[in-house]
């Protein structure tokens, strides 16, 4: 999984994250293991998600509550 997390944060990027999720089992399986909170609130604005890298940083202002 850590080399698929490498390749997807080497800027590939996606329509939205619903796209992504579909096709990077890894980028799933992170999505998986966040806080239900955040991955509501980050399913309602998926147009801002568009690759690995911008749905960790996005994940990190919620809980930082920035978001």
């Amino acid at each position: 999984m850590i080399g698929e997390v490498n390749a997807m944060q080497e800027g590939k990027t996606y329509r939205d994250l619903f796209t992504m999720l579909r096709e990077e089992p890894a980028a799933k399986a992170y999505f998986e293991n966040l806080p239900a909170p955040v991955r509501q609130q980050m399913s309602t604005r998926a147009f801002r998600v568009n690759s690995f890298e911008s749905m960790r940083d996005y994940a990190d202002n919620l809980t930082r509550g920035d978001g």
